[in-house]
């Protein structure tokens, strides 16, 4: 399953690549395609995941989760 996450605070590819890090961290994500043109990181999922545990690794990472979409 996919699901896009909308992320505010990244400005740069380093914000990027912490962020495809940090959700990479997370049980079931198997892939993580971050676009910072968008703002948005796409994730591919073997299991559910939960708002409040994306949400928990990105402001852990230092960013803020502003919605999912799928």
């Amino acid at each position: 399953m996919k699901k896009t996450l909308i992320i505010e605070g990244m400005s740069c590819q380093h914000c990027a690549n912490h962020v495809t890090e940090a959700l990479k961290g997370i049980p079931g994500v198997e892939s993580v395609k971050v676009d910072l043109a968008s703002m948005s990181a796409e994730v591919e999922l073997n299991r559910q995941v939960s708002e409040a545990e994306f949400k928990s690794v990105i402001d852990e990472a230092g960013y803020e989760l502003v919605k999912v979409e799928g």
